[in-house]
């Protein structure tokens, strides 16, 4: 999975935040979802985003799936991510 081009990623204070620069449009993330955005947009796939979660937070591998999994998921249906 890869982050299309025109998708730029900036941590905050409070997370992060995804902004498509071609729609203009943005989404807030939390910390964890800088953590998977930010293994995605290091070119890393979902498996590692896991790992990174694991490492970053005290949460079990399959909760930690199902977020990536659901981030992702949310990520291709908004096209910002291609598979």
């Amino acid at each position: 999975m890869k982050l299309r081009d025109g998708i730029a990623v900036t941590s905050t204070e409070y997370g992060g935040v995804l902004l498509d620069q071609r729609a203009g449009s943005y989404w807030q993330l939390n910390d964890s979802g800088t953590v998977v955005i930010t293994a995605l947009a290091d070119g890393l796939g979902p498996e590692a985003a896991v790992e990174r979660l694991l490492a970053a937070f005290d949460v079990d591998r399959t909760q930690a799936e199902a977020d990536v999994a659901a981030l992702t998921r949310q990520l291709l249906d908004a096209k910002m991510a291609t598979p």
